[in-house]
């Protein structure tokens, strides 16, 4: 290869990461600093205790929804087609959000977020594990999950910030001018395209698949009722008959075969749901109970928030390191016993719970989910045929917006049992704080379960060499 080749390779490897790096920090911290918020944009928009938690779970179903058709769609025509139209998407929602002035619209805007979300973060997985090989490819995922966790960590400081002073609509409107460079870089600097299967899209799969997840989303939010039951178990009927429609489909959106027989890809994928099932409400919870219960601004509550991306941030790149060194599987399996640890320590809360306290166990949090998450995905990558790098990261992506998705409507189904579809005022303060134990302890009997999940994937092969793909 000439010395022209080997440094236009670098150049591209180097812009595809700072791409997919903006992208990854854009989404965590609209997350975040969005859920710093929420007890302002009630205030302003009059919203309930649920409304509050759909728009941050909207924004998600909507990325579940699409992640995988999106992901299965950019391998057939083309990653970095989907990644620049998804970027615009995201762009044009985030105006939508800002000039918002009514909850209906609000959520459509979130709706939109998740989609353009969707087409730029499975994409941008893929195309970072076609250019790098494996030996380097932990190392940029671990990169790209720090950037990950920087905007998890920016999120809860900078949208509290803004929040008090700019109000809570410059949370949606300072991700134009990032927006604009993502932009312009994937156009006009971002050299190549990046599509590895033939065939058609499988819209009827889509559709069902999307159903499902609909139905999911909305049975969880009606328990205990027997609407919800209902609904969930519509919503299992729905994933059989998705399931049976792939296997006899020539093109499916999801290669059912790949669940079925890459063992360490299944229950990889498996760990980052119960993972993120167990993780993704702690920001909530905390938030509502700092803001009501300390009686602290949304500034203040978001540093101290801070605390567990910020581990995460400053862990990531070292655990990408320990997944290329050494076996990624057994150092994400570490990560997610330290994460169970912290949720366990979190049901002895109370309303005197100190801050060096919760700040101390956000700090434990952090370290076990750092350390689970980029050798996780490095594991899931590594697993694969190159022609399924797309719909392999749209699944694990997947897998941590249902598991988000879930980590929600667990924390909304206790909320409501205890207080029910209510404003959080004084008088249900103690109800609150009960159901945030509840919550806690249930998060830590899913990380115990997620251990078990990722010790099963351990025994399924050994870390894959020479770029061969496990089976």
């Amino acid at each position: 290869m000439s010395k022209f080749s080997t440094m236009n390779e670098k150049s591209t490897k180097r812009t595809a990461l700072l791409i997919a790096a903006l992208s990854s920090f854009l989404t965590p911290f609209m997350g975040s600093s969005v859920n710093v918020a929420l007890p302002t944009i009630a205030k302003e928009l009059g919203m309930t205790a649920l409304s509050m938690s759909m728009v941050a779970t909207l924004y998600l179903l909507s990325s579940a929804v699409f992640l995988v058709p999106m992901g299965k769609l950019a391998d057939l025509v083309g990653r970095k087609k989907i990644f620049g139209l998804g970027s615009i998407i995201y762009l044009l929602a985030s105006l939508l959000c800002g000039f918002s002035n009514t909850v209906p619209l609000l959520l459509i805007g979130r709706i939109l977020q998740g989609l353009g979300s969707a087409m730029v973060f499975g994409t941008g997985m893929a195309i970072i594990s076609s250019l790098f090989a494996p030996g380097e490819r932990g190392r940029a995922l671990g990169i790209n999950t720090a950037v990950v966790y920087l905007g998890l960590s920016m999120g809860p400081f900078l949208g509290g910030m803004l929040t008090q002073y700019l109000g809570w609509r410059s949370i949606f409107l300072i991700h134009i001018p990032i927006g604009l460079l993502i932009i312009f870089l994937i156009y006009f600097v971002l050299k190549g395209e990046w599509k590895e299967e033939k065939g058609k899209f499988d819209l009827g799969g889509s559709v069902i698949y999307g159903l499902s997840l609909v139905l999911l989303l909305y049975g969880f939010s009606q328990l205990p009722g027997i609407k919800g039951y209902l609904f969930l178990l519509i919503s299992i009927i729905s994933f059989v008959i998705f399931i049976y429609y792939e296997l006899k489909h020539e093109s499916p959106v999801i290669n059912i075969s790949l669940l079925k027989e890459n063992k360490v890809f299944t229950y990889s994928s498996l760990a980052a749901l119960i993972n993120y099932s167990a993780t993704f409400a702690i920001v909530f919870l905390l938030s509502l109970y700092l803001q009501y219960m300390k009686k602290m601004s949304p500034r203040d509550a978001g540093m101290i928030i801070l605390a567990q991306p910020v581990v995460m941030a400053l862990v990531s790149p070292l655990a990408g390191f320990l997944a290329d060194k050494f076996d990624s599987k057994k150092v994400s399996s570490f990560g997610m016993a330290l994460s169970a640890v912290g949720l366990f320590l979190f049901t002895f809360f109370n309303e005197n719970t100190s801050l060096g306290f919760i700040i101390g166990n956000l700090i434990l949090l952090g370290l076990g989910f750092g350390l689970f998450s980029s050798p996780n995905t490095t594991t899931v990558m590594a697993s694969v045929d190159r022609k399924y790098y797309g719909v392999a990261s749209s699944l694990l992506g997947t897998m941590r917006l249902v598991g988000q998705m879930l980590s929600m409507g667990i924390a909304m189904m206790v909320i409501a049992i205890f207080i029910g579809k209510v404003k959080i005022q004084p008088e249900n303060y103690p109800a609150f704080l009960q159901s945030m134990k509840v919550s806690f302890i249930i998060f830590t009997l899913l990380s115990l379960l997620g251990i078990f999940a990722a010790l099963a994937r351990n025994k399924h092969g050994a870390k894959a060499e020479n770029g061969k793909p496990l089976r």
